[in-house]
This record gives C-alpha cells, structure tokens and sequence, in this order.
C-alpha cells in the first residue's frame, strides 16, 4: 500500500456572509448575490482540493462551517490580526510540504497543483493577476513568520514583494499558474468562463444573468 502524498492542503477562507464576503462585486450585485458567488467559488475550491492527493486537507475559516463545507476537513478558526498575521497562523495549523490557497479563484484545477510537495522545492507561488496571489506553500510551514509576516496585502505588488521575500530567504520556489481572483464583476464573468466543465461558480453566476435577461 503507497504512502500518503506528503502535501498539506490549506484554505484560507471567510463563511460567505451577505455584507462580509465580496463587497467590490456590489454593485451589479446585491449582498446576498455577493454572498452566493462567494459561496460558489468556496465550494468550488474546496471540491477541487478533494481531488487532488493530500496527506491532510485544513480550511482556516473566518466564520462558522456551513453545508458548503464537504467531509474530509479539519477546521481551525482564523486568528485576529491582518491578513499576513492570519496567513501565519494558518500555516502554525500545519505540518510538512503546505500549500495554501485563498477561495477566489473557483477556476483551480487538481492538474495546476500535482506537484507542490513532490518536486523537492522549498516553496510554491501562485501569482495572481492583479498583482497579488492565490496561493503560497512552503516545504516547512515554520517559516511562514520568516517569509509572510511583513508582506503589505491587497496592493498591486503584493505578488512581487512576497515572492522577492521568499527569494530572498533562500527558498528555491516553484511558480504555479497565473490565475485572475474573483474581485469586481468582470472578473466573475471572466473566471467563470475559464471554470471547468461542472463549476458551481460558473452555474451560480450563469442563472443570475438569466434572471437580468
């Protein structure tokens, strides 16, 4: 009998609430649509980690679990602070080869991340395309602190400072796909067309503009 895979699945989410969740795809949307597409992409990315080998699968949520939620998780509740803060945390849930990822990008495929832990690298980034980014693993998750603390979020460099740090700490990093996060509402629209065959996001999305037709 094989082994486990040596990775560590971990994603860091919100409970998709109306008025917590999405707020920049309102308007066209309200709240609640808000809220649902969030939902989508969530449960999206948390049925995609399902298929994708793990030794161990952690969702770091903001919130309380829902019926989104899919077996097959351990939950640990977020810590206060900023985001760097609650993505250091998050890795303190975890041992060996990590890859955490955030619950924007519904589009992520168990293909985009086969090899994370396998391929003897020190660290994994998945660069986003505003400039930020949709995940980030490290081979020991201890030097999250090291690497993560610091790092300012939810700028246009974020993506660039963060990779420079974990460069600059020695880590020889293997970059994932370029990915666009679900932020305003063309990038819903354009996510949902990049959603493989099956997506709760790309469904959620296409029966709200049915209703506006």
């Amino acid at each position: 009998m094989s082994a486990l895979p040596p990775v560590t699945l971990l994603v860091i989410a919100k409970e998709p609430v109306p008025g917590r969740v999405k707020t920049r795809l309102t308007p066209p949307y309200t709240s609640q649509e808000a809220a649902t597409l969030a939902e989508a992409a969530l449960t999206d990315t948390l049925h995609t980690l399902l298929r994708a080998p793990a030794r161990r699968r952690v969702l770091a949520l903001d919130g309380t679990p829902g019926p989104w939620l899919p077996p097959g998780y351990e939950v640990a509740p977020q810590s206060p602070g900023g985001l760097d803060e609650r993505i250091v945390a998050a890795f303190a849930h975890c041992d060996g080869p990590t890859l955490l990822v955030g619950m924007d990008t519904p589009q992520l495929t168990a293909d985009m991340i086969a090899d994370v832990g396998r391929d003897g690298r020190d660290a994994w980034f998945g660069p986003a395309a505003d400039g930020g980014f949709w995940a980030l693993g490290l081979a020991d998750p201890a030097r999250a602190g090291a690497v993560v603390r610091g790092v300012p979020m939810s700028t246009d460099r974020t993506g660039a400072i963060q990779r420079i740090r974990l460069v600059e700490a020695g880590l020889a990093v293997t970059d994932l796909p370029v990915l666009r996060d679900v932020d305003v509402a063309a990038d819903a629209a354009a996510v949902a067309a990049c959603c493989v065959r099956g997506s709760r996001f790309a469904a959620v999305l296409n029966s709200m503009a049915e209703v506006v037709r």
